[in-house]
């Protein structure tokens, strides 16, 4: 079977499945229809309707859009069956029920931003920054009835930098993605479905692998805990920029006036707080540092409530008290 005879459905939403997409797209594969979450309602009363990345690239590019509020309504079932797919893509999407990802007769693949059975679930290239990983990458994998538990087809490894931050993984896992997406594909094509995977349970059973989970990260999930050595600290942030952000609490030492303060970046010093408590701010000319449980972190990029990102040293020209504060 050709590529250009092989019918594809995609199923995915931000901007990271578009990058998977448009490659598919522009090297000819015959995409029939994509499937993405519903429009969300945006703007400060929710009265506008955003389409999601996936949507906007597909009708640019006259591809049929499907949005099922819920993936196991009847007459959706019985819509995406009309595009008769061999086969469906899945990238950044939602957990599907097994009347959907069994219908296609080569199967449904996902590609998941991380080295499976490693970060199952949805935030995975953020808990691998968090947790201070040297290494993540990008696995295909048949789906089943659990989340991020089928079996592996292909995997490929992606270097993390000591310095590196969600942009720059999510950049490079993105490319990546597509990069395995097409050749799981070409497997497909070229063994007429009867490809090769491996089953996740042998990859742990017998073996003392402790697996990290990558659960949906909220609000409250980004606040940093000072009372940890430095190098947590700047994994966290590093693990959370640029966005969702990690925040803490701006407290003044005397008053009870506080604001949240957002942190997208620093630096490691290695310079022992000697008795300084943990959260004491200490500021030079143009340097801001925050004790933590074991040395100074350099704080070189943050946004106060209300305010824009900047340089610290640009927030201390504004905040010349600032050592009048601890978080």
């Amino acid at each position: 079977m050709k590529k250009e005879d092989l019918r594809i459905v995609f199923m995915g939403t931000p901007e990271f499945a578009v990058g998977t997409l448009s490659r598919l797209v522009d090297d000819g594969y015959n995409i029939v229809a994509v499937v993405t979450q519903p429009d969300k309602p945006v703007g400060r009363h929710q009265d506008h309707l955003q389409p999601s990345e996936v949507k906007q690239y597909a009708l640019a590019h006259d591809i049929p859009v499907l949005q099922p509020v819920k993936m196991k309504d009847p007459a959706f079932v019985q819509q995406l069956a009309s595009y008769k797919a061999d086969l469906q893509v899945v990238v950044a999407f939602r957990m599907l029920p097994e009347v959907v990802w069994s219908m296609p007769r080569f199967g449904t693949f996902n590609v998941h931003a991380a080295l499976l059975p490693q970060y199952r679930g949805a935030a995975p290239i953020n808990w691998a920054i968090i947790n201070g990983e040297t290494e993540t990458g990008v696995t295909t994998f048949f789906l089943d009835q659990q989340i991020d538990t089928g079996r592996i087809i292909l995997q490929k490894h992606f270097p993390i930098p000591d310095d590196a931050d969600v942009e720059y993984v999510y950049d490079g896992l993105m490319a990546l993605g597509a990069d395995i997406a097409e050749e799981t594909i070409n497997l497909v094509l070229e063994n007429d479905g009867n490809v090769k995977a491996i089953d996740q349970s042998t990859l742990t059973d017998g073996n003392e692998v402790e697996l990290h989970p990558a659960p949906k990260i909220f609000k409250e999930t980004c606040t940093i805990n000072w009372n940890q050595p430095a190098k947590r600290v700047h994994d966290f942030v590093r693990g959370l920029s640029p966005y969702p952000g990690a925040w803490t609490t701006l407290q003044a030492n005397d008053t009870d006036k506080s604001s949240v303060l957002k942190i997208f970046k620093t630096t490691l010093l290695n310079e022992p707080t000697g008795t300084a408590q943990t959260g004491t701010i200490k500021a030079g000319k143009s340097q801001l540092c925050i004790a933590t449980a074991d040395s100074w972190l350099q704080i070189d990029e943050l946004q106060l409530s209300g305010k824009k990102r900047m340089k610290a040293a640009d927030f201390l020209n504004g905040n010349r008290n600032i050592e009048t504060f601890h978080v």
